[in-house]
C-alpha cells in the first residue's frame, strides 16, 4: 500500500536530521511542510535546510517561491497531491515533514473548495489594508461576515483580508464556503510527532536563535527591511528584527523577545498537534540522536 510519513513537532525539536535519515533509509525525497521556508528569501530566519542537506536529499518546496508570490494551503495541497501521483509511480512511500499545521493538515485531511481569489480583488483589498488599516477591515468583516468575524485572529492581517476577499469576489460569506468535511486519500498516511521535555526545548529554541545572528539574521532582515509589509515576512524572527531596525527595541531586547515569540509558538503547535489523535508520539528527551533515530526508522519498518 502507498503510504505517506508524516514527521511533525515543535519548531526546533530536532524534525530535520531526523528526517534527512529516515529520508535516505527509504530512498525517498522530503516534502517540506514548512510554510516559511517555501520562500527562498528566508533563509535564516527559518532555519531552512543547508546547501549541504539539500544535496544530501532532495527536498520539493524549500526556496521555490519568492515573498513576492500569492500562495496558500489550498494551492500547497493540490501542489502535493499532484507531486506524491507522481512520487508513488516509483516508490511505496512518501514522507512530509515540517511544523506548519495548517499545511499538514491540508495534505492530510483536505481543506475546503474556497475560490481562487483574482489579481483585481487581491490588489484591491491590500490596497485597503495599507489606507484604512486593519481595524477599518476587522470591522467590515463583522458587517460581512460575523459568524468568522467572531473566531478569526483579528491581529492577522492575511486571515482577515482574505475572508474579505471571497466576500466581495462571490458576494457570499467567507463561512458558506467552510464545510470542514476530511477528505480521503488513495493512500495510507502515517504520522508521528517528536517531542522534548519544555525546558529541553526551550534550550534548544533559545541555541538555535543564538545561531540564526550568529548566522547572519541581522543583515538578511535588513535585506529584507523595504519589503517588511509583505505578508510573508509576517513572521517570528523578522518582525522582531524589523523592530530593532526601527529603533523600538535594542539589540539585546530584539533577541530575547525573539527567543520567547519562538517559544510561544513552539506552544501553539504542541497544542494543536496533540488534538490529532492519529500521531504517534516520540518524546526525544535526554537520548542520542542515533538512538531517536533507530526508534524511529524501526517504528516506520514495522509499519
Amino acid at each position: 500500500m502507498k503510504t505517506l510519513f508524516v514527521i511533525t513537532g515543535p519548531t526546533a525539536v530536532g524534525k530535520t536530521e531526523l528526517c534527512l535519515q529516515v529520508a535516505q533509509h527509504f530512498g525517498i525525497p522530503i516534502i517540506n511542510a514548512d510554510s516559511r521556508q517555501i520562500y527562498r528569501e528566508l533563509k535564516i530566519g527559518t532555519a531552512a535546510p543547508t546547501n549541504e542537506q539539500l544535496r544530501q536529499v532532495r527536498h520539493y518546496f524549500v526556496g521555490s517561491l519568492s515573498i513576492d508570490d500569492y500562495y496558500s494551503a489550498s494551492m500547497y495541497e493540490q501542489q502535493v497531491l499532484a507531486l506524491l501521483d507522481e512520487l508513488f509511480l516509483t516508490s511505496d512511500y512518501a514522507l512530509l515533514s515540517g511544523g506548519s499545521m495548517m499545511y499538514i493538515d491540508a495534505v492530510c485531511n483536505g481543506i475546503d473548495d474556497i475560490p481562487t481569489v483574482d489579481e483585481e480583488t487581491r490588489a484591491k483589498l491590500k490596497q485597503r489594508l495599507e489606507d484604512e488599516g486593519l481595524a477599518t477591515l476587522c470591522e467590515e468583516l463583522r458587517r460581512l461576515d460575523p459568524e468568522h468575524y467572531a473566531i478569526v485572529d483579528k491581529q492577522n492581517p492575511r486571515r482577515v483580508v482574505h475572508a474579505l476577499e471571497i466576500c466581495y469576489m462571490t458576494g457570499k460569506p467567507y463561512t458558506s464556503f467552510r464545510t470542514n468535511e476530511k477528505k480521503e486519500r488513495p493512500f495510507r498516511i502515517v504520522k508521528i510527532a517528536i517531542t522534548r521535555l519544555r525546558e529541553e526545548l526551550y534550550q534548544r529554541i533559545n541555541t538555535r536563535v543564538d545561531q540564526m545572528i550568529n548566522d547572519g539574521l541581522v543583515d538578511e532582515a535588513k535585506a529584507l527591511y523595504h519589503r517588511r509589509g509583505l505578508n510573508a515576512l509576517n513572521t517570528v524572527g523578522y518582525k522582531e528584527m524589523f523592530n530593532y531596525l526601527d529603533g523600538v527595541w535594542t539589540f539585546e531586547e530584539a533577541i530575547e523577545r525573539l527567543k520567547g515569540n519562538t517559544r510561544r509558538y513552539a506552544r501553539k503547535q504542541l497544542t494543536w498537534f496533540k488534538k490529532d489523535s492519529q500521531l504517534k508520539w516520540f518524546d526525544l528527551t535526554g537520548h542520542t540522536i542515533n538512538e531517536d533515530i533507530t526508534n524511529i526508522i524501526n517504528y516506520l519498518d514495522s509499519i
